[in-house]
C-alpha cells in the first residue's frame, strides 16, 4: 500500500491511501510504549467511563490522554483549564471508538501480514527490533495480542475515513471550470517579464531649456531604435543607469518586482518589440522594450521530483520530538555521514520507504498544501526543515523539476484532486460529527 501526502498522480487517477496516520494508541515514540485498550481488563481503582456502541472508554485512558497532552505542551504551553483537557480528551477517545465500531459494522478487514508491516514500523520508527519492542510491551503490562489488536482497529479506522469522507465530496464539471479559469487568472496575475530600458536622467530642479535638451537625446535613441539599430548597442552608448553594461537589460523578473508604469507601459507589446512613446518619470526620459514575458500556457505545469522521511505523529510522538530526529536526519546527511536514501529506506513509515522516499514526478495540487509549499520553496538538491502535515513531519529534498504538457482530462483531474483538498477538513469534520450521533453513548459515574 502506497502512503504518501499525494492525493493524485497523472499515471495514477486513483485516490493514493493516506496510510497510517492514525495509529492513534499504536506508533510508539521517544517516550513510553503503552497503550490505550479498548476493550481491557480494568486496573485497580480504574472504572468504565463511557460505553460506546460495543466499544468502551475507560477514565484511566482520560487520564493518561490528558497526563500526554500535559507533557507534550511543555511549562510554557497555554493549556486550557484542566477540566476542559479532560473533556477534550474524553471526546477524541469516543470519536476514535465511534469510527472503530463504525469500520467492525462496515465488515472491513485487516489481514496479518499488513499488521506485520505495522508492527514492524512502529519497531523501526523506535530503532528497535520488533523483539525487542516485545519485551517493552511485556515489561509495561500490554498484551502483545491486544497490541496488534489495536493496530488493526487503527489501519481500519484509516480504510473508512477514506472511503466515506471522498465518497462524500461531489465536484462538478463547473466547479472544475471555474477552478481553472481561476487558475489562469491568478497564474498571469503576475507574469515573469523582462524589460530593457534607455534611461536619460533628468535632474529634479532641472530647467524647462534642460528638460527640452534631455527629451531630445531620449528622442533621438528611440528614433535610432525604431530605425532598427541595436536597443543594447544604443544603451550602452547614451543610457545612464546602473544596467547600461547589460544593454539596460533589467532581468527577468515578476511583474510585481517592477515599477507599475513599466509593466502598464510595456503591456501591449510583443517580446522584441519598443514602446512608441518616451515614458516620463521622476527619473528622467525612458526608452522601453519588453524582451519577454512568461505568461502562465494552459496545460503546461512544472512538475516537482521529490523524496521524504516521513514519521507519523501519535499520542506517544508528538511533533516537536519526531521534528527533532528529523534534523537529526538532516545533520548527517548534510554532513555526508548518511545518505537521504538510507534513511528513508530505515526510518520512514510509509510506501515510499523502499524507494529511498522517492515520490515520484508530482503536479501542483497533488501534494497535500503545507507540503507542496515547502518543496516548492526547496533549491535542486535542497533540504527542507522538517515539515508538519495531517500526514505526520516530512524531512523534504527536491530532486528535479521539470515543464510538461497535461493533457485536458489530466489537468481537469488535478483540479477536482485539489477541490476536494479544499473541502477535505469540513467534510470530515461533518462525517465525525454524524457518527458520533448515530452512536450509542452510555456515560458511567464514578463508583462510589
Amino acid at each position: 500500500m502506497t502512503e504518501s501526502p499525494f492525493r493524485w498522480s497523472p499515471t495514477n487517477p486513483a485516490p493514493v491511501r493516506w496510510g497510517r496516520c492514525l495509529l492513534l494508541a499504536a506508533l510508539a515514540g521517544a517516550g513510553t510504549l503503552a497503550v490505550a485498550q479498548s476493550r481491557l481488563t480494568l486496573r485497580t481503582g480504574d472504572y468504565i467511563a463511557v460505553i460506546i456502541n460495543q466499544e468502551l472508554v475507560t477514565a484511566g485512558e482520560v487520564e493518561r490522554r490528558v497526563e500526554r497532552a500535559l507533557a507534550d505542551a511543555g511549562r510554557n504551553a497555554q493549556l486550557p483549564p484542566e477540566t476542559e483537557l479532560r473533556k477534550q480528551a474524553l471526546d477524541a477517545l469516543i470519536d476514535e471508538r465511534v469510527m472503530i465500531s463504525s469500520a467492525r459494522d462496515s465488515g472491513m478487514r485487516v489481514d496479518e501480514p499488513e499488521i506485520d508491516r505495522a508492527v514492524q514500523s512502529i519497531a523501526s520508527q523506535n530503532q528497535i527490533t520488533l523483539a525487542v519492542l516485545r519485551e517493552r510491551l511485556r515489561a509495561e503490562g500490554t498484551d502483545y495480542g491486544r497490541f496488534r489488536s489495536d493496530v488493526r482497529d487503527q489501519i481500519m479506522i484509516e480504510r473508512l475515513r477514506e472511503r466515506e469522507v471522498y465518497g462524500r465530496i461531489k465536484i462538478s464539471d463547473e466547479e472544475i471550470d471555474r477552478y481553472l479559469a481561476q487558475q489562469r487568472d491568478a497564474a498571469n496575475a503576475d507574469p515573469e517579464t523582462q524589460i530593457a530600458q534607455i534611461l536619460i536622467g533628468v535632474p529634479e530642479d532641472a530647467s524647462p531649456a534642460l528638460i527640452a535638451a534631455r527629451r531630445a537625446i531620449a528622442q533621438a535613441a528611440l528614433d535610432r531604435v525604431q530605425q532598427g539599430e541595436d536597443f543594447a548597442a544604443v544603451a550602452r552608448e547614451l543610457s545612464e543607469d546602473n544596467n547600461k553594461k547589460n544593454g539596460g537589460d533589467l532581468g527577468l523578473r515578476p511583474a510585481s518586482r517592477l515599477p507599475d508604469i513599466f509593466v502598464t507601459t510595456t503591456k501591449p507589446l510583443k517580446p522584441g518589440q519598443v514602446a512608441p512613446e518616451l515614458l516620463r518619470t521622476g527619473a528622467g526620459f525612458h526608452v522601453l522594450k519588453l524582451v519577454d514575458r512568461k505568461e502562465a500556457v494552459a496545460g503546461r505545469i512544472t512538475q516537482t521530483r521529490a523524496r521524504h522521511v516521513l514519521l507519523r505523529t501519535s499520542p506517544q510522538l508528538n511533533a516537536e520530538v519526531a521534528a527533532r530526529r528529523l534534523a537529526e536526519y538532516r545533520k548527517q546527511i548534510e554532513s555526508g555521514s548518511r545518505s537521504f536514501e538510507d534513511i528513508a529506506k530505515q526510518y520512514s513509515e510509509d510506501g515510499s520507504a523502499a524507494a529511498g522516499g522517492d515520490l515520484g514526478w508530482a503536479s501542483p495540487g497533488v501534494m497535500v498544501p503545507e507540503f507542496e509549499n515547502a518543496m516548492n520553496a526547496l533549491a535542486i538538491n535542497g533540504l527542507s526543515a522538517p515539515v508538519v502535515s495531517r500526514f505526520g513531519v516530512h524531512l523534504i529534498q527536491v530532486l528535479e523539476r521539470r515543464d510538461t504538457a497535461l493533457e485536458p482530462k489530466q489537468l481537469r483531474e488535478q483540479a477536482r484532486t485539489a477541490l476536494r483538498e479544499q473541502r477535505f477538513e469540513q467534510t470530515y469534520s461533518d462525517w465525525t460529527k454524524e457518527l458520533r450521533a448515530k452512536a450509542y453513548l452510555e456515560y458511567r459515574e464514578p463508583p462510589q
